[in-house]
This record gives structure tokens, sequence and C-alpha cells, in this order.
């Protein structure tokens, strides 16, 4: 068995066991967390330098053959997207030691280290798994988790959006094992490779139900329009610890199962329309949403349901430009909505809350947290020379390229929802960061710094930084990234490595 495939599910649930049995220690859970991320961290480095160039690494959990046993997979797209999200699953771990070395949450952190150690598993699994059942398992144990996270210290408002996300989850959940119920009697196969292999033979028509029932599913998961509606309502009223992973993987996971599935399991063209109205729909409906909200964490939880239409549309584009677009910019968007909601938590430490309403002069009371602020809201809108810029910009060049009517559509929509983006970025500022800070945030200010929870905050906002400085990263690295997404998109487009790999030469 491979190793480099098996360490990022294996290490994170020896990881949970142990810091289960350490639940009466917290500073050794802490470690122990730390510990298992930076070996994940390590792992998914070396799959990526494997996979750079194209290569597909496999391998058969109990030597048995594909398509009988369980099949891990690492293409260029898994490998990037495992780094990257195991790399920001470590900040806002220590975001979170620093909460709880400050006495600045009201978690349990014994509960805490163990669950968040499964939905990495759960996260880590989705990205590698070589056949639909196992995906399913990868969302589940990560839903399983985020269930108990979502109701850490328990309010009526947590409860009730707990009540939402499961629900919606559930259903999601049950049209997925619909959906691999029906491409197994199909196919006799839930190996993704043999499926794609299989599924061509199918009656275009039943192909397409096909194609449209896994976006639905996935969709749900990742919060499209219409199906977004839980999202704004769950988020928000998380601890920061929670939203700001639940905002940067749970739909960014569910973008890659819809990337994945509509590239490897159906042909591009069968609802390429329907995901660029979707896209469309998305964008603008998000954006207009977070518009009209008064609380910081609203704003923010409309604008990830916005952005995620940029994906959708780069998939719609069909293109292999337009689906290196579409990796780059959920790589750009993990690391952007993380800083984002750590920012927005930095927030609530200062003023007790992120209404819009009640908060003024945040520059004045801290001038990191307003820069910290500042560019990552920049990279949101796309202004150069910002991560998001480079993403948009790979996105429209595709589209044009395209040039199809609704593709066109799709870039003004694109073009209309980063103006709107910058508006509402900029509202947050004047009325947040600017002006005189109100008296109860300077008595909020002066008793953070006299309380003997300053280290944590501290380092809180160290982690934080290097949250922004991630970002900052990956826009100066974004020509080696972008050469990754393409080499990404030509597998995605073409297949045959990622078939050949998993069941042998010949197989096409």
């Amino acid at each position: 068995m491979n190793m480099l495939l098996a360490i990022p599910l294996v290490v994170p649930l020896l990881g949970a066991a142990v810091t289960l049995l350490l639940r009466g220690v917290p500073r050794a859970q802490q470690i122990v967390g730390a510990l298992t991320l930076s070996v994940v961290i390590v792992d998914a480095a070396l799959l990526l330098a494997r996979t750079a160039d194209g290569t597909v690494v496999t391998t058969q959990a109990g030597a048995w053959a594909a398509p009988l046993g369980i099949t891990l997979v690492a293409d260029p797209m898994a490998a990037l997207l495992l780094l990257v999200s195991s790399v920001v699953l470590l900040i806002v771990l220590l975001y979170a030691i620093g909460q709880d070395i400050g006495g600045l949450s009201r978690a349990t952190p014994q509960v805490f280290h163990p669950t968040y150690l499964v939905l990495t598993a759960g996260v880590c699994l989705s990205f590698i798994a070589g056949d639909l059942f196992n995906l399913f398992v990868g969302f589940e144990i990560m839903l399983t988790a985020s269930y108990a996270l979502i109701t850490q210290a328990p309010t009526r408002a947590r409860v009730r959006a707990s009540m939402i996300y499961t629900v919606v989850s559930l259903t999601s959940s049950i049209l997925f094992l619909t959906g691999i119920a029906l491409v197994y009697a199909l196919t006799g196969t839930v190996n993704m490779a043999d499926i794609a292999e299989k599924l061509g033979a199918a009656p275009p028509e039943l192909r397409m139900v096909l194609a449209l029932l896994f976006f639905v599913v996935f969709g749900i998961k990742a919060a499209i329009v219409p199906m977004h509606f839980w999202l704004p309502d769950s988020y928000p009223v998380a601890l920061t610890r929670i939203s700001a992973i639940f905002a940067a993987l749970l739909t960014k996971v569910a973008v890659y199962a819809i990337i994945r599935t509509q590239t490897l399991l159906f042909f591009r063209d069968d609802i390429s329309d329907v995901l660029l109205w979707v896209a469309i729909a998305t964008m603008v409906v998000g954006i207009l949403g977070a518009l009209v909200q008064d609380d910081v964490n609203r704003v923010m939880s409309f604008a990830l349901v916005s952005h995620i239409g940029f994906m959708i549309f780069g998939l719609g584009v069909g293109t292999a430009a337009g689906l290196a677009g579409a990796v780059f910019y959920l790589v750009h968007h993990i690391i952007v909505q993380a800083t984002l909601f750590l920012v927005n938590g930095l927030m609530r430490q200062y003023v007790g809350h992120t209404s819009l309403r009640a908060i003024r002069g945040l520059t004045t009371v801290s001038p990191a947290l307003a820069l910290f602020f500042f560019l990552p809201a920049l990279s949101l809108a796309g202004l150069p020379p910002m991560s998001g810029f480079v993403a948009k910009v790979a996105l429209f060049e595709a589209g044009f390229a395209e040039g199809s009517p609704l593709v066109l559509a799709g870039i003004v929509a694109g073009l209309l929802t980063s103006l709107l983006t910058l508006i509402a970025v900029f509202r947050i500022w004047t009325r947040a960061f600017w002006g005189t800070p109100l008296p109860d945030m300077v008595e909020a200010k002066e008793r953070l710094r006299n309380g003997a929870n300053l280290g944590g905050l501290r380092f809180m906002t160290t982690m934080t930084g290097v949250m922004v400085a991630v970002g900052l990263f990956v826009a100066v690295a974004a020509g080696p990234l972008a050469s990754i997404g393409f080499t990404a998109a030509e597998g995605l487009v073409n297949g045959d490595a990622y078939i050949e790999a998993v069941l042998g030469e010949g197989a096409r």
C-alpha cells in the first residue's frame, strides 16, 4: 500500500483517538493535534511533488485489484487541495488553541480536538477517494464531525442552526446514496474509473438524469443557488473556529466532488447549460443577499455563496483553461474565506459582536485587525495584484476563448458580482473600521489589554496574520500554482491518465 495515500486518512483518525484518551490533559491534546496536522501537511506536499507533472498516484487497500477493492487516488487537483486544506486546518487549529489559552472561547477543548481531527480525516478522504461509496463515507465522516462542532457552546440560535444544517445534510446524503444505487444498478460498480469506462455506453437521457442528480447532491452541500438557504443561517452563529473551517472547506469539498464527477463520470456537455445558468444565479443572488445584511458574518456568508458561482462557471465553460481557473479559484477561496472568518472572530473578541450597526473605528482600536481584513477583502473583490484577481482573469479569459452567448453572460455576471463584492466589503470598511471608536469599544479594548487573556488574543491575531501571509503567498506564487492547475485541468478534460492509473494500462 502506498503510505502517502494512507497517511491523510489514518493519521488524523489515530490523532483523534489519542486526543480522546487525553481529554483530561488539554495541553497534550493541543500538541497532538498540531503534530498530526503537521504530518498531514508534509505528506500532502510530497504527494503534490509526485503528481505536479500530471502523474496519478493510486493504491488499493488490502491489495484487492480495482475495481473490487477500496481505491485511493491522488492527481494534481486532489494533491493541491489536500495540501492547501491541511495548511488551513492547522492554522485554524492554532487559532483555536490561542482562544483556549486566553480563555476566550466557550467551546469544550476536550471534545473539540478529537472531533476536529475526525473532520480532517473526512476532508482528506473526500479528496482521495477513488470510488463513489468511499466518497460518500468521506462526506459522512466530515459531516458527522461538523454536527458535533456546530453545537459547541450551545445556544438557542446554534441549536436551531444545527437542526437546519443537519436536516439539509441528511437530505443530501439520502440523495447521494440513491445516486450511488442507481449508478451501481446501471454499471455494476462504484469505482469511479470503472464507472467512467462503462457509463459512456448508457443512454444519453439516463446519463443526463444521473449527472443532474449528482449535481443536486453536491450542489446542496456546496450551497449553490437555489439550494443555498441553509448556509447563511448556519455558519454565522457557530463559533469562529468552527465557522472559519466550515466556510473554507466544507463547501469547497463539495465543489471538488462536483468537478470530479462531472468531468470523470459524465460527458461535460450533458448539463453544461445548467451549470452556467446555476453559476450566474449563484453569483448574482448571493452577492445581492450580502449587500442587504447588517452583520459582518452574514455578509461574508452570502459572499461565500456568491463566489461558489465562479467555480461552477469554470466547470461550465468546460475547457481545460476554464477548469484550470476553477481549480485556482478553489485554492484562493479556501484561504480568503478562512481569513475573513478569523478576522470576524477577532472583531467579536474586541467588541462582543459583528453587527455593523454598533461598530465604528476598528482601525484605531486595532490597526493589525484592519490590515488583516483589508487584504483578503481586496482579494475577494478581485483587485490586482491579489490572488482573486488572478483567478478571475483566468476564468474570464477561458470564457472569452469559448465565446458562446451563455458563457459571455456568465462573464458579465462575474464582473457585476466582483463590483458588488467590492461595494459590500467597502461598506464593511467604512462602517466598522473607519470613524471614531464608540465608547464601549474603547472600554472593551482596555479590558482586553489589561486582562489575563492578552496572550491568547495576541496568538489568535498572529495566526490570522499567518493566514493573510498564506493568501499573499498564493498571489506571489500564482504562476507555479496556475501551472499545476492547468496540468490538473488537462487531466480532468482527458481522464485517460486517471483511468489507466486505477484500472491499469489499456483500460481505454
